[in-house]
């Protein structure tokens, strides 16, 4: 959902947009810029995200690129931060790439969606739902995206900024 309102955001300000699960794009070349919503799963970037950067290295080293990252599930700065750090750590891994824009973004769980084997883990199922994405902010940050991919400037929050939680709900 949090791609579908970026992607949504990013077309109401005029430009042509794609949107694809990362395991349907062959190639990135076509584009001039790449937005990526990559999720942090035990402190790393989620396993599909890695392969398709390190695949796709050459490509992304000569385009745009921001990325948007599903993380907490709770509104507690703590968990923002720890995210924000979580996020740092992985981009050290992969110093050949510069992302031109970041943010962190509220997650959502709800139990009932997990997967094999989440879903047989007790401690997990007793989590209750919860959902932090500041549907807003998501929006404006999209928004001072676009542009500036459209003017052709630095991007809005660089992805190793300082980006916080808000009280909005979405």
């Amino acid at each position: 959902m949090t791609a579908q309102a970026v992607a949504h955001t990013l077309g109401e300000s005029g430009l042509a947009v794609e949107l694809r699960a990362i395991n349907e794009v062959a190639s990135v070349e076509p584009y001039c810029a790449v937005v990526l919503g990559v999720a942090l799963y035990v402190g790393r970037l989620h396993k599909d995200a890695r392969r398709f950067l390190n695949a796709r290295r050459e490509a992304l080293t000569t385009i745009r690129v921001a990325l948007f990252v599903p993380g907490p599930i709770e509104r507690r700065e703590k968990d923002w931060s720890g995210a924000r750090q979580q996020l740092e750590k992985e981009l050290a891994r992969l110093p050949w790439l510069t992302p031109a824009a970041g943010q962190v973004v509220g997650g959502a769980f709800d139990s009932r969606k997990l997967g094999f084997p989440w879903k047989i883990i007790p401690a997990l199922r007793k989590i209750p739902v919860s959902d932090a994405r500041d549907w807003a902010a998501i929006r404006v940050w999209a928004n001072d995206l676009a542009g500036a991919l459209q003017a052709g400037q630095p991007t809005p929050t660089n992805a190793r900024g300082q980006d916080a939680p808000s009280s909005t709900e979405g």
